[in-house]
């Protein structure tokens, strides 16, 4: 994103029209005792002053109309007595101290010639040489917060508690705890191809957050307050909150209330030591919480949950021995420089047994996404996450013998302070009172709702539920529709239904699925609803929840970012900015081969897509590819007519393996076939099936075939790339092995394992022969002959008869269909054949 330069010039005019200062002499004195007595600026829009945030404990702060601090000397965690006072002494330092004397904070500024001092309009308390000489400002040295027209630099550093936030030479903004755990770093976007030279931060009056560089034609925008350009007469600012999360915030002039208008940690839970050490995060509701992680541990504050938790037993003191703690959907936050050391690969018993068997660890985590990562915590800090959606269990070494957290209903009722009442006295007597109630109602229901039909499948529904451990979410219909404000942002619409963009209570964003043409059974819908929720892997859409409610039929997954690759692949002139460069388009490709993989070869069974297309590949907020809408061919049914064609079912117009009309047995290597036409793509930016003046009026794949017989590679590379830097060899390979993937013959493609390791540089590549299917367009074994194009396969696909009994169907390593299965048979084929 970019903002032009009309935006810069306002921003320089506001700072030019509030240049205007109110200056401060030196032996000006305030005092905490009187926080009516300020240095204010011209316009009173900012002021100089304490301000008291207890009976006993004050701020010395520059803060904005309504008693909202932009800036506080010696940072927001200093307070002071009400004693204390904040001087400008004669020899230009100035000074705060305490009732007592001794100073808590200076400017360091004796003997530096300064003359007065001054606030401005903009809120920068400024001391002078000279009177227009800058020898110390407030925004020069800022403590954790950022306004309009204030320069964040490389230099700077804005620190809350154990947080701090940098700009870095880069451009990446970041976020880290104890100076060392780095836990956001956002940077720049590829369309961005330039070394910074001296990067600055800057938030726009309208809130917009920008970096400038003179080696930018243009500012880059990093982030949009979600009420930029709304409103008048009000304060954007910038704020590293003591959560250790970044945020705009907007303010009325005069009203003294903030509002949170973007957060750069969207889920406030994966913000490193957020609950202190051996903490767990988790959403009661909207709102994040801290616990410990079992009864073995004591709250180090009871008044302060986010304080963490002690062991209420020394593991060198444990009588018995050490045993690990289970905690299921959680996992301990790892940041680099961690990852670095305590990384590994190994199943989820030997990543719990090797923590336990090691003294320096105290916890560890194991992925269940496909990756096999363990992280192993030997450090005395542990920050963890608890979410019903996360594919990770996770340990921690404890004294037995174990002794679980009880409910949170009976256990604690918390205030908004967090602190815990028992109610116990209050539980027994609520549950006493209702239990006769209860029964009562429980046998009328029982009496009333036996013999009905819908009886049994209620009871099918629970029992399934009891059966499919770690089955996903459910979800009511209520909750998502609340959740995606009545279905109304779209994000877009497939043969199975549209996606609309939701937020679920714990604030995570997610993508809702509507689903179209569903006449399974509940019992076999929540079957393969619990299948491809437990299908995890780095590189496939992850399923967190469904709901299945009447004939409303949905699923939630999350959401990723940058939509579907089909708009950066395939985009106007207008769109040129979202263009991938080469090393992100690499990336993809590999990225989606090792998704793929996993379906094909490494799931219990496999699972053929059957739908493999740039729309079916999303992108996460790093262009990280992952493969989505697998396993749902299976949830339609063959008998809705919106559904029976090989187009609308499984496969799309161009991407369609030969076999599909050949009444041949749908395999993995369908997919391949059909991922051979997408990474063709993915170099060429090109849809295979377009013809152009530049392809001769030839489908795009036939002339790419040609050129690559000619040796001419780059002219089947996308013109977009090239003025970049581009890895020919990776463009080489990625060619080679999509003409393999696109063989006729499906024993002649690779399997999908064998893709990855060609594309890797592990395998050597052969010369891939001239894919007879985009050549000639004939099938073996049948009097089937098309045009040049493969995506005439889509054309034909409802309407080829099946060959006859005496028709000798022969594929080499495919066993034929019997003649009798027509297309539509083919089409409801069990997704989890064996390739």
């Amino acid at each position: 994103m970019t903002l032009r330069s009309p935006l810069i010039v306002l921003s320089v005019a506001i700072y030019v029209i509030a240049a205007a200062e109110a200056n401060i002499p030196p032996g000006s004195t305030l005092y905490a005792s009187n926080p009516n007595q300020t240095w204010s600026s011209p316009t009173d829009t900012f002021s100089v002053g304490f301000k008291q945030l207890t009976p006993t404990s004050y701020i010395a702060a520059v803060s904005y109309s309504g008693g909202i601090p932009i800036w506080t000397a010696g940072g927001p965690s200093i307070t002071v007595d009400s004693g204390s006072a904040l001087q400008f002494l004669s020899d230009g330092n100035l000074r705060l101290v305490n009732g007592s004397g001794s100073t808590i904070w200076e400017s360091n500024t004796t003997g530096l010639g300064v003359s007065n001092a001054s606030i401005d309009d903009s809120g920068n308390l400024v001391l002078l040489r000279n009177g227009n000489v800058t020898v110390w400002s407030s925004f020069l040295n800022p403590t954790d917060t950022i306004v309009p027209s204030q320069n964040f630099t490389v230099n700077g550093i804005l620190r809350s508690g154990q947080y701090s936030f940098r700009l870095l030479s880069s451009g990446n903004l970041t976020l880290r705890w104890n100076e060392n755990i780095l836990y956001w770093n956002q940077g720049l976007n590829s369309s961005v191809n330039s070394n910074l030279s001296s990067p600055s931060l800057g938030l726009q009056p309208i809130g917009i957050l920008s970096i400038f560089d003179r080696t930018l034609t243009s500012a880059y925008t990093f982030a949009f307050s979600n009420d930029y350009a709304e409103g008048s007469d009000v304060l954007r600012f910038l704020r590293l909150d003591s959560d250790g999360n970044l945020r705009i915030y907007s303010s009325a002039r005069g009203s003294g209330v903030t509002t949170s208008r973007w957060s750069a940690v969207a889920d406030q839970c994966q913000v490193f030591g957020y609950c202190g050490n051996m903490g767990i995060c988790s959403y009661n509701d909207s709102y994040p919480i801290c616990g410990c992680p079992s009864e073995n541990f004591d709250p180090v504050d009871p008044n302060d949950s986010r304080k963490g938790c002690n062991l209420k037993v020394a593991i060198k003191d444990c009588p018995g021995g050490a045993i690990m703690l289970d905690l299921e959907h959680t996992k301990f936050l790892t940041y680099t420089p961690e990852t670095t050391t305590q990384t590994f690969f190994m199943g989820i018993s030997s990543c719990r047994s090797n923590c336990l068997g090691t003294d320096p660890c105290v916890a560890s985590t194991s992925l269940s996404d496909g990756s096999g990562m363990c992280y192993s915590k030997t450090t005395n800090y542990v920050s963890g996450y608890q979410n019903p959606a996360l594919p990770s269990t996770s340990y921690v070494k404890v004294c037995g013998p174990v002794e679980p957290n009880p409910p949170p209903s009976l256990e604690t009722a918390r205030d908004n302070n967090g602190t815990k009442l028992r109610v116990w006295v209050i539980a027994v007597v609520v549950v006493g009172t209702l239990f006769g109630l209860i029964a009562l109602e429980g046998g009328l229901w029982w009496w009333c709702c036996r013999n009905s039909p819908n009886f049994g499948g209620l009871s099918a529904q629970y029992a399934l539920l009891e059966y499919a451990s770690g089955a996903p979410v459910q979800f009511s219909y209520k909750e998502l529709q609340r959740a995606t404000k009545g279905f109304k942002e779209k994000l877009g619409a497939g043969g199975f239904g549209a996606v609309y963009r939701g937020v679920l209570a714990n604030k995570t964003v997610v993508a809702v699925k509507q689903l179209e043409g569903i006449e399974q059974g509940e019992k076999q819908f929540r079957m393969e609803v619990a299948t491809i929720s437990s299908t995890h892997h780095l590189n496939l859409v992850r399923l967190i929840g469904f709901c299945s409610e009447g004939r409303h039929r949905l699923l939630v997954y999350e959401f990723m970012k940058n939509g579907s690759l089909d708009s950066f692949l395939f985009m106007t002139e207008e769109e040129s900015g979202k263009s991938l460069h080469w090393e992100q388009r690499f990336n993809i490709a590999l990225g989606t081969a090792r998704g793929i993989t996993y379906l094909h070869e490494e799931c219990r069974d496999c699972i053929v897509h059957c739908d493999i297309k740039p729309e079916n590949i999303l992108l996460d907020e790093n262009y990280n590819a992952k493969v989505s809408d697998f396993g749902l061919a299976k949830l339609i049914s063959p008998k809705d007519h919106r559904h029976r064609t090989l187009t609308s079912v499984r496969g799309t117009r161009g991407y369609l393996a030969p076999e599909w009309l050949a009444n041949l047995p749908i395999t993995s290597k369908s997919d391949i076939y059909s991922y051979g036409m997408v990474l063709l793509e993915v170099v060429s930016g090109k849809r295979n099936f377009e013809v152009s003046a530049e392809t001769n009026r030839k489908k795009f794949s036939l002339w790419a075939y040609e050129e690559f017989e000619k040796g001419n590679v780059k002219s089947i590379l996308d013109k977009r790339l090239a003025d970049q830097e581009v890895d020919m060899e990776q463009v080489m390979r990625a060619i080679q092995v999509s003409f393999w993937c696109i063989q006729e013959q499906p024993s002649q493609r690779p399997m999908m394992g064998k893709v990855v390791q060609m594309l890797e540089g592990i395998t050597e590549i052969e010369t891939p022969p001239a894919p007879k299917s985009i050549t000639e367009g004939s099938i073996s074994g049948n009097s089937i002959n098309l045009s040049t194009s493969v995506s005439a396969f889509s054309t034909f696909a409802a309407s080829v008869p099946p060959p006859s009994s005496s028709s000798s169907v022969q594929t080499a390593g495919v066993s034929p269909l019997p003649s009798s299965r027509n297309m539509e048979r083919a089409s409801s084929s069990l997704l989890r054949s064996e390739p």
